[in-house]
């Protein structure tokens, strides 16, 4: 085995620190399913006021904060708007149509990014029941395919005055909202204030074992829970890993630079490796690499203690996070070096 294991596959494999492994064992907890979880409790109001809301919901995973959150807003037979590179259009295991019953209205923006222009000129409102009516729109920021692509947040203002004008909801899947926020200086409550309901991952950037969080308005909050209950979401003593959620967002935010400076770090390197190709921009925490035969190129890494992940036959992944050091950057770019050879 190698020496050094550089892990880049994803930001959802950090493990939790000694001090967030601290905070979880002194959790206070109690039954969440009852609403008895101070700690639960707590992280919720915490999400609700940094993002400006009413209130928010403590779930599992990502996935769900995505689909509680369409479930909450929208009936089956209905269409939602969605670029075709969207995380819950591609890797949610089809439960927009599945478990939502909704007609996906795709939109092929560059680097997943939409505008207002390309959200409007999807939307049907008719009385003709020939048509699923339109009734939500969503946005993923940042983008996972888009590179990790930025909303401007020009664009998610006018989204959010499209969606008020035409009464539609506007949820805003910020899976890694963090990293937008501190690449922009945007503030949480800013792009909060554009859309009805949005949800982020504790367990990407920010480092925690598990849990994201949805928040809205007191009502759509209330339905999604009972969403959540519906999915098996409900958990039990979940203090503990709400406690990590806590510590995340006391810790975690701010060092999503160095991330994003590693990231950056990496890429001037695979730029200077003449046979290698950039697929996308990077502007936050995560580098595209076009290469032949990727699977086999992770391979050939996988040999020297690199770990990327092959996003397409020509295209490889890799991700920055808080458990890549500098000296791992560099052992990652020679690897790239040493594949080629």
């Amino acid at each position: 085995m190698p020496s050094t294991i550089v892990d880049l596959r994803s930001d959802t494999i950090t493990q939790p620190t000694p001090a967030m492994r601290e905070a979880m064992a002194r959790a206070e907890v109690g039954d969440d399913v009852f609403g008895e979880d101070p700690t639960v409790n707590a992280l919720q109001r915490r999400a609700a006021e940094l993002f400006g809301k009413e209130a928010a919901l403590f779930v599992p995973t990502g996935t769900m904060a995505n689909l509680t959150a369409l479930l909450a807003q929208t009936r089956p037979g209905d269409a939602i708007i969605l670029s075709d590179d969207a995380h819950p259009y591609n890797f949610e295991s089809a439960n927009i149509a599945m478990v939502g019953g909704l007609l996906t209205k795709l939109v092929r923006a560059e680097y997943g990014v939409m505008t207002c222009e390309d959200v409007a000129a999807k939307i049907v409102q008719t009385n003709d029941h020939h048509f699923a009516p339109t009734t939500l729109v969503t946005i993923e920021n940042t983008s996972n395919r888009g590179g990790g692509a930025i909303y401007p947040i020009e664009s998610i203002a006018a989204i959010g005055a499209l969606a008020r004008e035409r009464e539609l909801r506007f949820h805003i899947d910020g899976a890694r909202i963090f990293n937008a926020v501190v690449e922009t200086g945007v503030a949480p409550k800013t792009y909060a204030s554009h859309a009805d309901t949005l949800s982020f991952c504790l367990s990407k950037g920010l480092g925690c074992p598990a849990g994201s969080l949805l928040v809205g308005d007191a009502k759509t909050i209330d339905r999604a829970h009972r969403f959540r209950k519906m999915l098996g979401g409900g958990m039990r003593q979940a203090g503990i890993l709400a406690a990590a959620g806590l510590y995340a967002l006391d810790h975690n935010i701010e060092r999503l630079r160095d991330d994003h400076a590693r990231a950056k770090h990496f890429r001037d390197g695979i730029e200077r490796i003449p046979s290698l190709e950039l697929a996308l921009p990077s502007p936050t925490n995560m580098v595209y690499i076009r290469v032949q035969k990727a699977h086999a190129f992770a391979q050939r890494l996988a040999e020297q203690g690199v770990h990327v992940l092959p996003t397409a036959p020509d295209r490889l992944r890799a991700v920055f996070h808080l458990d890549v050091t500098d000296e791992g950057v560099e052992h990652a770019v020679k690897a790239f070096e040493r594949a080629l050879e």
